[in-house]
């Protein structure tokens, strides 16, 4: 796989003072279906919502405000597009099950409701470029998952990047087809986010526990890195 980086445009951290971005990047990771323990684990995580939030105050909490607030604050309406986190809440407030879609997407899933932060991973031997989360010009070409019809970001959106081809939209909102998480997948880095009142201290943890579950379920070669102000670039290499 050729070297690429991963930065955060400054603007992001003057917009947001105090985010931070954890990245859990495994090469040679084997992933697949999911075994039942790993499934196990994502329905506790379902259930442990259900014994925190309600789904009246849900806008309430704290780890969810701070992204309806940020939303709002790019020009998105919250109550129409919701951050990952907030969408996956309200599913298991319901009653919904989260399907279990491979073991990778499972163990993100599993650390965003275990932890009420938005978690998830990116196939990074899909790359043909450097990634980066950025604003839009509004110029940037989506396709988003399970669509074949071509999108532009709204200018100041935030969006997560390969040059051109939008990833994410909406910070974390909905992903693109171009990186997502295949049964066949081998290399993978997962975005674990903190707004503040987050620390940094527990989006640490979250990225701990990432790192622990793939190796656990699918091996590989592992390690943890942060994007912050201050060190807003970082390389993709294990």
């Amino acid at each position: 796989m050729p070297h690429y980086h991963y930065s955060i445009a400054p603007e992001i951290f003057d917009r947001f003072p105090g985010y931070i971005r954890g990245v859990v990047i495994a090469h040679q990771v084997s992933n697949g279906p999911s075994p039942a323990d790993l499934v196990g684990k994502l329905r506790e995580a379902e259930a442990s919502v259900r014994e925190r939030l309600d789904l009246e105050r849900i806008a309430e909490e704290p780890r969810i405000k701070a992204w309806r607030d940020a939303y709002r604050a790019f020009g998105a309406k919250p109550a129409e597009f919701r951050s990952s986190i907030e969408a996956m809440a309200r599913r298991a407030l319901r009653g919904d099950g989260i399907p279990s879609i491979n073991a990778l997407v499972d163990i993100g899933n599993i650390v965003s409701l275990r932890r009420l932060i938005p978690a998830g991973g990116h196939a990074i031997d899909l790359l043909n470029g450097d990634i980066e989360l950025r604003f839009a010009t509004g110029e940037e070409e989506f396709v988003a998952f399970g669509s074949d019809e071509l999108e532009h970001p709204l200018p100041g959106e935030v969006i997560f990047v390969e040059g051109n081809t939008v990833l994410t939209r909406r910070w974390t909102w909905r992903q693109g087809k171009h990186t997502l998480t295949l049964p066949e997948t081998t290399a993978i880095e997962f975005n674990v986010d903190g707004l503040p009142p987050v620390t940094r201290g527990e989006i640490e943890d979250a990225c701990k526990e990432v790192a622990d579950l793939v190796a656990q379920y699918c091996g590989g070669l592992i390690r943890i890195d942060y994007l912050t102000a201050e060190t807003p670039r970082i390389s993709l290499a294990p």
